[in-house]
């Protein structure tokens, strides 16, 4: 992938991007699964990562243009996170319909999704982020190892100061400053973000489409038991 066509394709995703959603157009397709808040915080996340995902990308393009390679990568790491959410979400909606999860479960780990934080802002805490990947691992091996790694740009260890910023002459007994990340890491961005754009391609326009589609079926069948089983929380 050259830059170029990595602009291309975030031009049409900023095109795309959902507006807005309404509740009232849901309810009206199937008022029995969408009654669950679950439901619609699922569809909201779901804009949420794309909207996050395609804005954090924009940003990537825009510093390898100018060879700001410690600030691409400290973003592609941050893309990662944002990526995670969706193949996490589709997981666990995934595991509602193998009967692997119970559906209230779901519907808490939605709501973590959504309006968890650190810092105490909302009511509830949010799911750790290196947890969320440890489960992407499983379905796409290798994100985790490369999210690992640039996590060694973003920290100031030994890759993110030393190496990005010093090399040593042990001829002449001295240590030289200079930034060396497009040196070190100048060619090895864009083939990471090809990957981890045909993997949002994956779960945004294919996996959570499907998924969803089999979720709303499946509240409607389970409907009368989930009511009871609501009164009993």
């Amino acid at each position: 992938m050259r830059i170029e066509q990595l602009e291309e394709i975030l031009a049409g995703w900023q095109e795309s991007l959902c507006l807005e959603i309404e509740l009232a157009g849901l309810i009206a397709k199937n008022s029995t699964a969408h009654k669950w808040k679950a439901t619609y915080r699922s569809i909201v996340l779901r804009e949420l990562v794309m909207w996050r995902f395609t804005d954090l990308m924009a940003q990537v393009a825009y510093l390898l243009r100018r060879e700001h390679i410690l600030g691409a990568r400290v973003l592609i790491r941050s893309g990662i996170e944002t990526l995670g959410i969706l193949v996490y979400l589709n997981q666990i909606t995934e595991a509602v319909l193998n009967g692997e999860m119970q559906f209230f479960d779901f519907a808490e780990k939605t709501s973590h999704l959504m309006l968890g934080s650190r810092n105490k802002s909302t009511g509830r805490q949010s799911i750790n982020i290196v947890s969320v990947l440890e489960k992407c691992d499983k379905q796409y091996p290798g994100i985790l190892e490369t999210y690992s790694g640039l996590s060694e740009s973003a920290h100031p260890n030994f890759e993110g100061v030393c190496m990005g910023y010093s090399h040593p002459d042990e001829t002449n007994y001295k240590t030289v400053f200079r930034n060396r990340w497009v040196e070190q890491f100048g060619t090895s961005q864009l083939p990471l973000i090809e990957i981890f754009l045909r993997t949002m391609e994956t779960e945004y326009n294919e996996r959570w489409p499907r998924l969803f589609d089999e979720l709303e079926e499946w509240l409607t069948r389970n409907d009368a038991r989930l009511q009871s089983e609501s009164g009993r929380i």
